[in-house]
């Protein structure tokens, strides 16, 4: 087999000396298959390929798409934070659009490829931060599980978004929607051909990519299928179980949206994106439990209405209810592509079901989850930006202040920043686990959410029913703020302070309700709160 370098150098047309650029891309080996020939554009750029002795020999002309300015909408959503180290490693420069600038955390490695904007596409009428000179957008937004009205504020964001663009040199943007093939649609997938629509309506070309499931691990469709498989050996189950639906892993789906940057071919056109399997959603519990081991057993019934099913997945699964209900409407519609000519034009070759679960697994056992939907602030009920909730108040506020002597400052972080999840909370557990059911019975979002990392937290991470607003374990503070149903607000801090952890729990009530709800479980806190300093410092 022989082996291939391929260098993309600039002509030097002043001196017919030919310049070596690949180095702007910090590596001296790249994809060719991340480029599309562009005539128009290759007069500076040629592209060699070196075969390690052999003279250096000119191939062909090469786009200089690595040199691209991309704007990346969603850049903290679950899509966005795994493009986004796709974008960098390609060469690109990337424009991040974030809501809450305190929330986004990318690594160290690409800051100096990246800038951060900070644009809250819910307004109307704003400056726009966006720069002038993007050529290309990912739109990856969608409000499904925010509230009832998701379609009118999905459309809105559309048309705010065509607004703050309208004075850049955008040339195309790609749109990940659903896929709406059936003639009679869901809510949330009438929501995604009305955004499709209403950009379309614009001076850019406009590429969609429609998906349907998509495996991966953080995905909200494979922690449904985990939840279920894991936590039910028998399932009496609605009848749209039996609904066929087209799943496609998440690794195929960041390349068909690489691939579309600047592909000629899909401009004003929209396509399906799907695996090669075609399933029920039966067959995908029963294809998990294959992988995993595990004997199930399934039994569908049709007196489930849709309510009853919402809460089915509710109670079982980690999702928010208004996510569940959105998704019970939309499983009763096939998401089926109907074709796969996309695939041949971006050169993808999908990879089967039970591929995708075992690589989804993998990084599962490996730690290598980039994201998940639980870290987007639509799982849980904190709305607003961390920069808000940062400082906690004082003022009209309720306290429990506990310090203790750390007898180990290493193991005592470590501790911190592995508690709740599959750790649990050291002490209580059972408490804690009473008070993430009584949660889950008026509609909150329970303890079976989790946390992404078993190890690292960062601001805007999900940790069971809290939300984290401040991390730095060389500090030693951790801010947690609670998405529980709560008759107010409440905070729980761990700080290291000379040789000592003191450990905060405040609460802000709201009216009397709120002042008899603390005290109701005053005698609580002294038991859950006075067991976890202890074990967090004397470990």
């Amino acid at each position: 087999m022989q082996v291939f370098t391929l260098y993309l150098v600039k002509k030097d047309t002043s001196n017919n000396h030919n310049q070596l650029i690949a180095g702007c891309l910090g590596v001296t080996c790249f994809r060719l298959e991340s480029y599309e020939a562009d005539v128009e554009a290759a007069s500076h750029y040629i592209l060699f390929i070196d075969q390690h002795s052999a003279p250096c020999k000119t191939v062909g002309y090469l786009c200089c798409s690595s040199c691209m300015k991309i704007l990346l909408t969603g850049a903290t959503g679950y899509i966005g934070k795994r493009l986004l180290p796709e974008l960098v490693a390609d060469g690109h420069h990337v424009v991040c659009c974030v809501r809450d600038r305190n929330r986004f955390n990318p690594p160290p490695s690409i800051l100096n490829q990246i800038e951060v904007v900070e644009i809250d596409f819910l307004k109307s009428g704003q400056d726009s931060p966006v720069p002038g000179d993007i050529e290309i957008a990912f739109y990856l937004m969608h409000s499904m599980s925010t509230a009832e009205d998701y379609s009118e504020i999905e459309l809105k964001v559309a048309q705010n978004f065509q607004d703050l663009v309208e004075h850049t040199s955008l040339k195309q943007v790609i749109y990940l929607s659903g896929i709406v093939n059936e003639d009679t649609l869901s809510t949330h997938l009438k929501s995604r051909k009305s955004v499709e629509v209403q950009l379309s309506r614009s001076p850019f070309h406009l590429t969609t990519l429609r998906a349907g499931i998509i495996i991966g691990s953080g995905s909200a469709s494979f922690e449904i299928i985990r939840d279920l498989v894991e936590k039910l050996p028998v399932m009496i189950a609605p009848r749209w179980l039996n609904t066929r639906c087209q799943p496609v892993a998440i690794s195929d789906v960041l390349k068909f949206l690489v691939r579309s940057i600047n592909c000629r071919e899909l401009f004003d056109q929209n396509y399906d994106i799907g695996g090669p399997d075609i399933l029920t959603y039966k067959e995908m519990l029963l294809g998990y439990a294959k992988v995993r081991g595990l004997r199930r057993y399934i039994l569908t019934v049709p007196v489930m209405t849709p309510r009853v099913s919402s809460y089915w997945l509710y109670f079982v699964t980690s999702t928010s209810y208004k996510l569940a209900k959105a998704l019970v409407e939309s499983m009763k519609v096939e998401v089926i592509c109907r074709n796969a000519k996309i695939n041949n034009i971006l050169n993808v070759n999908p990879i089967t079901y039970r591929k995708s679960l075992e690589k989804t697994l993998t990084a599962i056992d490996n730690k290598l989850i980039i994201s998940s939907w639980k870290d987007s602030l639509v799982s849980g009920r904190f709305d607003h930006n961390i920069s808000e909730f940062i400082e906690v108040p004082t003022f009209g506020c309720l306290r429990d202040v506990r310090s203790e002597k750390i007898r180990n400052v290493k193991k005592t972080k470590e501790l911190i920043w592995r508690i709740g999840g599959e750790s649990g909370w050291y002490y209580g557990d059972w408490l804690w686990e009473i008070r993430g059911l009584m949660d889950k019975m008026v509609g909150g979002v329970g303890l079976r959410r989790g946390r992404t990392h078993p190890e690292n937290l960062a601001p805007g991470d999900s940790l069971d029913f809290w939300r984290v607003l401040y991390s730095d374990r060389q500090e030693g503070r951790l801010l947690l703020f609670a998405e529980m149903k709560l008759p107010g607000e409440a905070w729980l801090e761990f700080k290291l302070d000379n040789g000592h952890l003191i450990q905060t729990a405040t609460f802000r009530p709201k009216g009397i309700l709120g002042r008899l709800y603390w005290y109701s479980v005053w005698i609580f806190h002294g038991f859950v709160f006075g067991g976890l300093i202890r074990k967090l410092t004397t470990s």
